[in-house]
């Protein structure tokens, strides 16, 4: 690739974070600020302030861990650098993962149109569980977080002693724990909240097109704009969480150094649902999109002045 594109991608990449990383931590503060007046939350809400500080963090420690891993290479494999961002990235992971599976659960249960006897019982005790599933899916992170470590404690006590199986060379032995390791771990840790997501996802696209079909039958015949873009982002997040999904399992099998020419655009499909999703959020959300429209006539007012 030439050196021109590399810089693009590299750049883009940057901007993609810092995007992500102020459309993130908006979120966090408006719902702190909220939460410091009223003394509580919504349940959706305090899904959206775990999620948008997960993602924060996840972002700064991507953004740092992705530039020192370009500039210093050996070092990083060699030294304890990987497993200590390794540590956080895999947390981190694992939490947004959830968060955002319980995001769409409670979405689906709240907005949803469905008489099934099961349903309407999650309707009327999942909003009270949000704490609990909540600390639950950090205590489940925390677990997978330890077995990923045992993994990443393994390759660089192996890469330290240059102990490996039989006649294989590092790379050879990595990618075989890889592939027998750490796919089938993500596969097993991911897949549980992706089953969810899609779920109640498909569940909450089904219950909004038929009530967008309903209000298309009546004398008018006019069209229901805000469950049509309603339908649109929860397309647009499945599409997203899907990529995500995706791109992370693939992680765990496909290794892509700081040397390769697609080592920038890979970073950038692998935090791209981060980046892109919170800004669906405060479009979508009528309290976040005033306070963002507030915020852009202040600083637009700053800098005509």
């Amino acid at each position: 690739m030439p050196p021109a594109l590399t810089m693009f991608f590299m750049i883009l990449f940057v901007l993609l974070c810092f995007l992500g990383i102020l459309a993130n931590g908006f979120i966090v503060l408006m719902l702190s600020r909220e939460w410091l007046r009223r003394g509580r939350l919504l349940p959706s809400d305090m899904i959206l302030l775990s999620l948008g500080a997960s993602r924060l963090c996840q972002q700064c420690v991507g953004l740092v861990s992705t530039f020192y891993y370009s500039l210093h290479l050996v070092e990083y494999s060699k030294g304890l650098a990987r497993q200590l961002v390794s540590l956080h990235v895999d947390f981190l992971n694992s939490t947004t993962y959830w968060f955002g599976t319980w995001l769409s659960v409670v979405f689906c249960i709240k907005v949803a149109n469905f008489s099934h006897p099961a349903f309407l019982w999650l309707k009327w005790r999942l909003p009270g569980l949000v704490p609990w599933l909540l600390l639950s899916s950090v205590l489940i992170s925390f677990i997978v977080t330890l077995l990923f470590f045992w993994g990443n404690h393994t390759v660089y006590q192996a890469l330290l002693i240059g102990n490996f199986y039989g006649n294989m060379t590092f790379k050879e032995w990595n990618r075989k724990l890889d592939s027998r390791f750490f796919m089938p771990l993500k596969l097993a840790t991911l897949s549980i909240p992706c089953c969810l997501f899609l779920v109640s996802i498909l569940l909450l696209i089904s219950s909004l097109r038929r009530h967008s079909q309903r209000m298309q039958q009546n004398a008018h015949r006019m069209p229901d704009q805000t469950h049509n873009r309603a339908l649109k982002s929860l397309i647009c997040f499945l599409v997203l969480y899907a990529l995500a999904f995706v791109s992370m399992v693939t992680d765990a099998v496909v290794f892509v150094s700081s040397d390769s020419k697609w080592y920038w655009p890979w970073q950038i499909i692998l935090y791209l649902c981060m980046s892109v999703h919170p800004f669906i959020l405060i479009i979508n959300n009528p309290k976040f999109r005033g306070m963002c429209r507030q915020l852009l006539l202040l600083a637009r007012g700053f800098w005509v002045a």
